[in-house]
């Protein structure tokens, strides 16, 4: 599915925004360092800056540096500055000595361990040299990206304009959020949950209407979708009569890449291309839904909005009890990891239209196929929310 994203997009349109509004945003342009980092060597302690020729011995101290200054002077033979975590190293120390190290009396420093030079300092240009490139383009920006940035002095950065992904729900059983549902209908959550989830992964939510169990609507909302970045489309991906939203794309020409892959919930998803767009069809049940996105449409919408390089994240933690399942299916089962990471406990639920479960999981236990049982203490990968 990737290569297929991958091999198929264009890169996206760039604008520059205000480096505060950066964040989560994938760089259009690459970023070089406007001077060395540090820009002079700099000290990593508090402590001495001495020569580490002259150590262990006495020195005379010959005046102090704190970070944002420079001493004017230079160090001798046998003479101390005392330096301040950050301050730039003076003019003949090679070293610095811990102020723990240390025994200060007077105008005296007496130092009983001896030194290497360069001991504490970080050298001029060691992190990253000017005109050096930092970041390439398709980089999505982390708190990190946003501080070296800042660092460099980029008061706007160049990005790639945000996918927009258009989102559909299907099915008569759907009615809007503010309505009363009658006892057979359900609320239109899907479209929401698949909002946030293309929000946090650096889209543009475009929700549409409900598309009702009838063609002629059902293809109205699909080709109004088409106009997107991406589509995803919300339940009728099944097998079940008025699971009609394949055969609409058909009609529209598409070219289906799978319709089911073997995992669950989710089992019943469709990957495909249709007037250049990209669409996924989702299974309706919430987990289903919530559970392939992430799986699928989430690296699919970071290929398309310019990041170069997707990746799943799924740690191992220990199980804090045991468990079994039917093999045949990796599953994806609702859990509730600790606050260290270390351990997950199952949580229990009454299947994929189980929201409730899912509110008190803040990750989903990925059950391998092909293993029945799982003892207390044993690894697992998780799937984080």
């Amino acid at each position: 599915m990737l290569d297929t994203v991958r091999a198929a997009r264009t890169a996206p349109p760039a604008e520059s925004v205000a480096l505060e509004a950066a964040a989560g945003r994938v760089l259009a342009e690459p970023i070089a360092a406007d001077r060395d980092y540090p820009a002079l060597a700099r000290s990593v302690r508090d402590g001495y800056a001495v020569r580490a020729i002259d150590l262990p011995g006495e020195f005379e101290v010959i005046g102090e540096v704190r970070a944002g200054e420079i001493f004017s002077g230079e160090v001798g033979a046998h003479q101390a500055v005392e330096i301040m975590t950050g301050a730039p190293v003076p003019r003949g120390a090679d070293a610095v000595v811990m102020l723990e190290h240390v025994r200060r009396e007077g105008p005296r420093m007496i130092a009983e361990q001896s030194a290497v030079s360069g001991q504490f300092i970080n050298p001029q240009g060691c992190e990253a040299r000017a005109g050096e490139i930092l970041f390439q383009p398709g980089k999505r920006l982390d708190f990190s990206g946003i501080a070296m940035l800042a660092a460099a002095g980029r008061e706007r950065v160049p990005v790639y304009a945000a996918p927009r992904v258009a989102i559909v729900a299907t099915g008569d059983e759907i009615v809007a959020v503010a309505e009363t549902p009658r006892d057979f209908q359900i609320r239109n959550s899907n479209v929401y949950s698949l909002a946030a989830q293309v929000a946090r992964a650096g889209g543009v939510p475009w929700i549409l209407p409900v598309a009702r169990d009838e063609i002629a609507h059902t293809r109205e909302l699909i080709e109004r979708g088409l106009s997107a970045d991406l589509l995803l489309l919300s339940g009728g991906v099944s097998a079940g009569k008025y699971d009609i939203v394949e055969r609409v794309l058909e009609g529209l020409g598409a070219e289906f890449f799978f319709d089911r892959v073997l995992i669950q919930p989710g089992q019943p998803l469709v990957f495909g291309k249709a007037r250049g767009t990209f669409f996924f069809g989702l299974p309706g049940n919430p987990s289903s839904t919530m559970v392939t996105f992430e799986i699928f449409a989430r690296a699919a919408l970071g290929l398309l909005g310019g990041q170069e390089e997707t990746a799943l994240h799924m740690p191992f933690a220990r199980l804090t009890e045991a468990f079994h399942h039917r093999v045949g299916l990796t599953r994806f089962l609702p859990a509730r990891l600790s606050s260290d990471g270390a351990e997950v406990t199952p949580v229990a639920w009454r299947g994929s239209s189980d929201v409730p479960a899912l509110t008190r999981a803040n990750a989903f236990m990925v059950v391998d196929a092909n293993r029945p049982a799982w003892q207390a203490g044993d690894w697992i990968p998780v799937l984080l929310k």
